[in-house]
């Protein structure tokens, strides 16, 4: 009796059929392999953390739907008819920034202090291709563009977030004496220096002005001596000074912002802040409806990007308006809670700088369209038209979200099979 009981189940385990329930289960889990752990992405995470990332995506949404609305005057005379070329330049770059950012997200700390200095130097190798090399593509009087192969970008921007990563990295290793001069000793001037030097070479003073945002707030955030920093703003201010001087263009501009237009600048350096005032004004309290811009008709320069806040007031309105500056606020605000609670320099740093940019650059943005600030060429992050710089602005939200995590997760390319491991 024991051997026929044991032949049947050798038998059994060989050849018998599998209950349909078993193969029930089988196709579930080939079905679950292919199925991204997405919940993983915010298991467990901070308020902050969540408000965070859901106002960067409604700006995303938002801002494709004012790309799309702002361009589609100039793209259809500009792109043999397609009216909707600029909107889907912007929707591509959108779609593969975001997936970009949630994978980044997914990184340890660890990962971004180990390449921080990688990072810096990919991007100071691209921004010199642009100054000292035919690369380079000169537009409105500023050399910031590369364009390869059909493909143009601004490096300047992931400079932005490499300078960021770099100083973070530099400055959390010398926590323990920041307010001594020894913490402000190579490479951290001369890595500066390169950073800012190759954008301006370029004659991009809005870039700059944001960058220079970006170094001082870093070393207020460290907790640099003060003497330094003040002396570090007088550094800047001057230096913005020397570089509207010797440019006639810009010496304009601030001409016109300070005292005001005459009849020889008026198609000139007043059109464009003149026309952004009006389109503003038009709009009302609940503007003119989505779509129904006069503005953008070619009367406003740079509508979908620069100026992409002054159409939003004339169609939106008031309340339009006010809903970017709230969302900006809001973003701002789980920022700074998250520089708040963190205790590890590396990540308040990195935190703070990027608040910094983001939040930084849409005040210089909205200043300059209510004419609070000449005309510097600054784009409102993740509205205006611009795949560089969205795409750029997406890349360091994920490297917020990696080192903000409250608790590590596997990498959302990993599928989860029924064992709960993840699995290629």
């Amino acid at each position: 009796m024991a051997t026929s009981t044991t032949s049947r189940r050798v038998v059994k385990s060989k050849g018998a059929p599998q209950p349909a329930a078993t193969k029930t289960s089988n196709s579930t889990t080939l079905q679950r392999k292919a199925v991204v752990s997405v919940k993983r992405l915010f298991h467990a995470e901070s308020t902050e953390y969540v408000v965070m990332v859901s106002m960067v995506l409604f700006l995303v949404i938002f801002g494709l739907v004012m790309v799309l609305s702002s361009s589609f005057v100039t793209a259809r005379q500009t792109n043999d008819g397609n009216f909707l070329a600029v909107w889907a330049r912007q929707g591509m770059w959108a779609m593969l920034g975001l997936p970009i950012m949630f994978i980044m997200s997914t990184w340890k700390a660890t990962v971004w202090r180990a390449l921080a200095g990688t990072l810096l130097l990919v991007g100071l190798v691209l921004q010199a291709l642009v100054v000292f090399t035919p690369l380079g593509v000169t537009s409105g009087g500023n050399t910031n563009w590369i364009s390869i192969g059909g493909l143009t970008g601004q490096p300047a921007e992931f400079v932005k977030l490499a300078l960021i990563v770099w100083m973070a990295h530099i400055l959390a290793k010398r926590a323990e004496y920041i307010s001594h001069p020894e913490a402000l000793r190579r490479p951290l001037p001369i890595g500066l220096m390169l950073a800012l030097g190759l954008v301006l070479a370029g004659q991009d003073l809005g870039t700059v002005g944001v960058m220079s945002l970006i170094v001082l707030g870093v070393l207020f955030v460290a907790g640099i001596r003060l003497s330094y920093l003040l002396t570090a703003v007088g550094a800047v201010a001057a230096l913005g000074a020397v570089m509207a001087l010797v440019a006639p263009y810009r010496l304009e501009r601030v001409t016109v912002w300070l005292s005001g237009c005459t009849e020889d600048e008026f198609l000139y350096q007043c059109w464009q802040p003149m026309q952004g005032t009006m389109a503003l004004g038009s709009g009302g309290v609940l503007g003119v409806g989505l779509g129904n811009s006069r503005a953008k008709w070619s009367w406003l320069p740079e509508a979908d990007t620069d100026y992409i806040f002054a159409v939003i007031g004339e169609e939106l309105g008031l309340v339009g308006t006010l809903v970017v500056i709230i969302s900006f606020a809001i973003l701002g605000f789980a920022m700074a809670r998250l520089v708040q609670k963190n205790t590890d320099p590396f990540v308040r740093l990195v935190t703070a700088g990027v608040m910094i940019w983001v939040v930084g650059q849409a005040l210089v943005n909205i200043a300059v369209v209510l004419e609070y600030l000449p005309v510097l060429g600054v784009p409102l992050p993740f509205i205006s038209s611009g795949g560089s710089a969205l795409l750029a602005m997406l890349m360091a939200m994920g490297v917020l979200m990696s080192v903000n995590r409250q608790r590590h997760v596997n990498p959302v390319w990993q599928f989860v099979g029924d064992d709960g491991a993840a699995k290629r």
